[in-house]
């Protein structure tokens, strides 16, 4: 298969772009893939670490305001679109690919909208269950949706050529043992708490770590794993010396990331993350209960109705930034952590959700249009 897979400006559009593109090469061995996006974007360093090549196209968002620094930010970002769908359309002829499927991020408009109009098959993957602007618009013109839930399948508006396919995640997450991932972390027979708040990090969840840690002051029960994220990597410590605790006062790990993700996922008991659309597809393949704060700070409020998709069906527990007493929000999550029936029953709600086989499922997708 010759395909084309469009995506860029956040891990969360390029790490399900990536696994469908394994699992082309894994059914399909010699297939030919290009990947499309931001030469100075992080889809650069993933797909390129991963072995693909990446051609390089230059797209920006738009600002939603009408200050004058963004009306010039926005006039240049049609500039780029003019430029980008030139250079798209030039690339898509010369490289004649079977399919073209965008999953996600701005870069994927010119490059799917420019292969529909020289009538190459095209197919779009969205991660999101409120999908973003980029997949409202191409809905329109592609031959193929692929969406995460039936909540976004409504909300997109065209089922008769949108199919339910899930999140594609890593199969290490899928496959990772629990009893071997506690022993491995050390973990022992303690309650687990994992919390992050995203490769960045997020104040509002190391403020809340915090106040944890000062309530488990002395506690031997309770074991933490947290990811304070790029920015905080230098004020976390500087928080819980406000909160009166430092690290050596209860049984953790800290880190400004987490590279084991899979092991620390199987050994948890509660996690306490935002709501993107990757996290709330892990947490669901490897049945994780969770107690989810969504970012405010997202395009239309999205990953509220990606945390409303496991809440609502008793997987997680979703509170609003709005509506967060941090102190209160800390001891709930504690209280949660030490629930054991509770904490089984969100599990077993969450693994219902999973879809574990969702790369296999993105394939046999396209393979049938392929086919007609």
């Amino acid at each position: 298969m010759r395909a084309v897979i469009a995506a860029g400006g956040t891990a969360g559009h390029v790490n399900p772009a990536l696994a469908i593109a394994d699992e082309i090469v894994r059914m399909e061995p010699g297939s030919e893939i290009r990947f499309m996006g931001r030469e100075d974007g992080m889809e650069n360093r993933l797909v390129t670490s991963r072995g693909y090549e990446l051609v390089p196209i230059d797209v920006w968002g738009f600002m939603r305001s009408f200050k004058w620094e963004d009306i010039l930010f926005n006039l240049n970002s049609l500039r780029l679109i003019v430029k980008s769908s030139i250079e798209a359309r030039k690339f898509l002829r010369s490289f004649k690919p079977d399919i073209v499927i965008g999953c996600g991020g701005y870069v994927s408009g010119p490059v799917v909208m420019q292969a529909s109009r020289l009538g190459i098959k095209t197919a779009i993957h969205e991660q999101n269950s409120f999908p973003g602007v980029t997949t409202r618009i191409l809905s329109r013109r592609v031959d193929l949706i692929m969406a995460p839930n039936e909540d976004a399948k409504n909300k997109i508006g065209r089922p008769e050529k949108t199919v339910i396919v899930g999140n594609p995640v890593s199969s290490k997450i899928i496959s990772a043992d629990r009893e071997e991932a506690r022993q491995r972390l050390g973990i022992g027979d303690r309650t687990c708490i994992l919390s992050f708040g995203g490769s960045l990090g997020a104040k509002v969840i190391n403020d809340l770590v915090a106040r944890m840690f000062r309530l488990c002051k002395g506690r031997d029960d309770i074991f933490f794993i947290h990811a304070t994220g790029g920015y905080d990597t230098e004020t976390f410590p500087a928080e819980l010396r406000e909160e009166g605790v430092s690290l050596d006062d209860l049984p953790c790990r800290v880190s400004t990331y987490i590279d084991d993700m899979p092991d620390c996922l199987a050994a948890s008991d509660l996690v306490v993350s935002r709501s993107g659309a990757i996290t709330i597809s892990e947490l669901a393949v490897s049945g994780r209960p969770s107690y989810l704060i969504p970012s405010p700070h997202v395009a239309e409020n999205h990953q509220y109705y990606n945390a409303l998709t496991l809440s609502s069906r008793g997987a997680a527990v979703l509170e609003e930034e709005k509506d967060m007493v941090p102190d209160r929000t800390a001891e709930t999550i504690i209280a949660l952590a030490e629930d054991k029936d509770r904490l089984r029953e969100m599990g077993r709600a969450a693994k219902e959700i999973g879809a574990p086989d969702s790369a296999a499922e993105i394939y046999r997708n396209i393979k049938n249009l392929l086919k007609g």
